[in-house]
């Protein structure tokens, strides 16, 4: 018989670049985190459903839809649902202050953490000059960033026949591009500087699929990451605290805590201990 999965309660959860509808989505590792998190908030910060991609070509599994019904539910239990629109799912902007399904849907939002920090919520895209004025460039772009996730798609799958945890190939070649990285780097710096413009403690967006939490002139930025790269969400906790969680790391270590430990017999010979740690009696002995 299946145990009960351990359940987490956070006082809010945000997540963002989902992508689903997309091959590059990981719907399974999100799964898994719905099932062991529960909040008195979630926020869904942009680029849930891929729009984009979807127009293209459909694709939907089983587990995107398992993802919108689990959504729902927790709104239907009394947790305060809110989206705010990205670029992928900007069609859900022109419903700005309409309520579905018990999720409302806003343009961004001002949350009030438990210890009084004021946090600016936005998806982020109007901060990024490429989708801003060359929308041409980012259909372009994601092009090429969606062969790139296929490709990650197929290396970790060739990882898991293998036993190995996983690893974001398209993660790693981003951080190891120059341009990519200073890219990065004027968008936190333009996230700051709105959060500054609008008297509120920090910011928390997503757009970039780049986990990240650190001070900026005095403005905590927070990105939430993504669930096609990275696998992240940021909680807070019930005295204010955020925290970034990986969740394939999460699910890496629960796996290796369930292993069966090895028997006696197959266990290394025991070393003996430093000559310091023995004493001097030992010492002499020695």
């Amino acid at each position: 018989m299946t145990s009960e999965p351990t359940v987490t309660r956070y006082r809010s959860i945000w997540l963002s670049d989902i992508h689903l509808g997309t091959r590059g989505c990981q719907a399974e590792y999100l799964l898994d985190f719905l099932r062991h998190t529960e909040s008195d908030t979630l926020y869904l910060v942009g680029d849930i459903v891929d729009g984009w991609r979807l127009k293209k070509g459909w694709y939907w599994p089983q587990s995107h839809n398992d993802v919108v019904q689990k959504v729902l539910r927790r709104a239907r239990k009394g947790t305060a649902v809110f989206l705010v629109p990205g670029n992928h799912d900007e069609a859900f902007r022109e419903f700005i202050g309409m309520q579905f399904g018990g999720v409302t849907i806003l343009e961004d939002t001002v949350h009030v953490a438990a210890d009084g920090k004021r946090y600016l919520v936005i998806h982020g895209d109007q901060f990024d000059a490429v989708v801003r004025y060359a929308k041409w460039l980012a259909y372009v772009g994601d092009a090429a960033y969606e062969f790139v996730l296929r490709v990650n798609t197929l290396f970790n799958q060739a990882r898991r026949k293998l036993g190995l945890p996983y690893w974001s190939l398209s993660a790693y070649l981003k951080h190891k591009t120059k341009k990519a990285v200073e890219f990065i780097g004027a968008y936190e710096e333009a996230l700051a500087e709105e959060a500054r413009r609008r008297q509120v403690d920090g910011v928390i967006c997503g757009h970039i699929h780049h986990a990240e939490m650190r001070d900026l002139g005095g403005v905590l930025y927070v990105n939430d990451g993504d669930w096609v790269e990275s696998c992240t969400a940021l909680v807070e906790h019930m005295d204010g605290r955020l925290e970034i969680l990986y969740w394939a790391d999460v699910i890496r270590d629960r796996a290796r805590a369930a292993a069966p430990a090895p028997a006696a017999k197959d266990l290394p010979p025991a070393l003996p201990a430093p000559i310091a740690a023995r004493g001097p009696a030992a010492v002499e002995a020695a």
